[in-house]
């Protein structure tokens, strides 16, 4: 019985793969990794059940949860009472300095979608959250600028979103087995930092993504009973915001708040994995799921306002707190550009703040003043919405569902777009870099989950494009080597390139992107 450490151990390694923190993650294999392993299992399940004929909707073996009106979620905790405006980032040196001095009132600290794996971003990123919470953090980049935090007051609350469920982190064994990497990274974060935040008044604070049922947050709600008995840390002082971004998740919201509800923090609607997931999930069920060009499928299509209407009106019948989707735009060295989308990001969050959601993302420091200024015009002296209930919301399975409404077309400018972004996105992922600007937009793994998903779906439709031609892997293949044929060093995307088109050519879905890209990795 053991935990192996296989990564090299570089100066300071041992403040966060310590003693206790081994022992904590070993504690969680053994008594979770099986039903994980069940868990993963039960998705393929349920996609092989479609396939063959059936449908997704809410399930009715809970709906006395459903149906029970008298259970609600914890009270906000210290920190997450007000939460109007999110910014979102890898946990590298400068950008925990900045998203912390943005003025957000939450940074979600992202070890998943904008971290690359290596096993110096994920030991090293638990060392940054723990230098920033000691206030020991300062960065100065090449060209000599100097970054350090503002006082305690101004800082955004951390909230650490760890790796999916379907992750493992090869560098850590557990009697012989990889470990996850979900509970690595909550575990290394709980271990080095979770008393530390309480003692600063707030506590430790988690995004959970890509779940697919309320099981997978019972398993979740396990892990931090597990944990907090085991560290002596009150129960209940975790708490956890699930972000809605499966398609299979859309239909379980209140059971798996009920699930997590002593550490609930809310829901979040993740609007580009959710995308993915749809095509993902019924990609064998022809053009009735088929999406148009990602950028054309906008959040008040019908099933994508279904989806997030019914987000809010879950969360507030239960007290949780509902938080808006990524605004993606970065500042542009181009006014006119910058004009165009500051434009859209303010529309897309007056949009939410109208339908009651308690605040929103963003992904660039400089977005942070206009998601703020849209949420506090509504907001007032308010800290949320919550008591918007939003009554007037009923959605049924059937709008959920109702994929084959979207407007739009696929076009040969899409086709082109998915090809180069996920190309330019996969080759810094491959370098050690999991957030990139890329056409003036802050794009992460699930851009390139999208794209390389939607580029299979249509192939295997073979749907025709604007320009008459048909999507072949053909096409697909002279496309990559033109696009990357316009970037600088064109020979540094080989690998990339490869990576790509074998998960978007490939006969069989792949369903991440990420897990043999992770495999070539050290």
């Amino acid at each position: 019985m053991s935990v192996d450490i296989l990564g090299p151990m570089h100066e300071r390694y041992d403040e966060i793969l310590s003693e206790r923190a081994l022992e904590l993650i070993g504690l969680l294999h053994r008594e979770l990794n099986g039903r994980r392993l069940e868990l993963l299992d039960k998705r393929r399940e349920r996609v092989a059940e479609i396939a063959a004929g059936g449908s997704l909707g809410f399930l009715p073996e809970t709906a006395s949860v459903r149906d029970d009106p008298s259970w609600r979620v914890a009270d906000p905790a210290p920190g997450l009472v007000d939460r109007r405006v999110e910014i979102t980032g890898p946990t590298d040196r400068k950008m925990t300095i900045n998203a912390l001095n943005s003025g957000a009132k939450v940074w979600l600290a992202d070890q998943e979608d904008a971290n690359t794996p290596t096993w110096a971003n994920v030991v090293g990123g638990q060392l940054n959250l723990l230098d920033a919470i000691n206030r020991k953090i300062d960065f100065t980049s090449e060209a000599g600028k100097s970054y350090q935090l503002k006082p305690d007051e101004e800082l955004a609350t951390i909230v650490v979103r760890p790796r999916g469920w379907h992750l493992p982190e090869k560098h850590l064994l557990v009697d012989g087995e990889m470990a996850s990497g979900s509970l690595v990274d909550f575990a290394l974060y709980l271990a080095a930092s979770g008393q530390l935040q309480l003692d600063r008044g707030q506590g430790p604070y988690f995004y959970l993504p890509k779940m697919e049922s309320h099981l997978e947050a019972r398993l979740w709600n396990d892990a931090f009973v597990l944990a907090q008995e085991f560290l002596g840390i009150p129960r209940g002082t975790i708490r956890a915001t699930v972000l809605i971004e499966t398609y299979p998740a859309a239909f379980e919201m209140e059971e798996i708040l009920y699930e997590l509800r002593e550490h609930s923090a809310g829901l979040n609607a993740g609007r580009w994995d959710f995308m993915f997931s749809v095509i993902k999930t019924y990609r064998t069920r022809g053009t009735d799921f088929q999406l148009p060009d990602r950028n054309s499928v906008t959040m008040t299509v019908p099933f994508m306002r279904a989806y997030t209407e019914l987000l809010v009106r879950t969360c507030h019948k239960r007290g949780a707190h509902a938080i808006g989707g990524m605004a993606a735009f970065i500042p542009s060295k181009h006014p006119a550009v910058n004009e165009q989308a500051f434009a859209k990001v303010e529309a897309d969050k007056t949009r939410e703040a109208g339908d009651g959601f308690d605040g929103s993302w963003v992904a660039h420091p400089g977005m942070v003043d206009i998601c703020k200024t849209v949420f506090t015009s509504v907001l007032g002296s308010e800290p949320n919405q919550l008591g918007k209930l939003r009554e007037d919301v009923h959605v049924t399975a059937e709008q959920l569902l109702d994929v084959a409404s979207t407007p739009g077309e696929v076009t040969e400018a899409g086709l082109r777009n998915n090809v180069s972004v996920a190309i330019q996105y996969l080759a810094a992922w491959l370098e050690g870099t999991g957030a990139v600007g890329i056409f003036n937009l802050m794009e992460d793994a699930a851009t390139a989950e999208i794209s390389r998903s939607q580029i299979w779906q249509w192939r295997h439709n073979q749907v025709v494009l604007d320009t008459g031609t048909t999507v072949t892997g053909d096409l697909v293949t002279q496309i990559a080597d033109e696009e990357i044929a316009k970037l600088d060093d064109p020979d540094g995307y080989a690998e990339a390139r490869k990576t790509f088109l074998e998960v978007a050519l490939a006969d069989d879905y792949i369903d991440f992107l990420t897990l043999p890209a992770y495999e070539q990795m050290p």
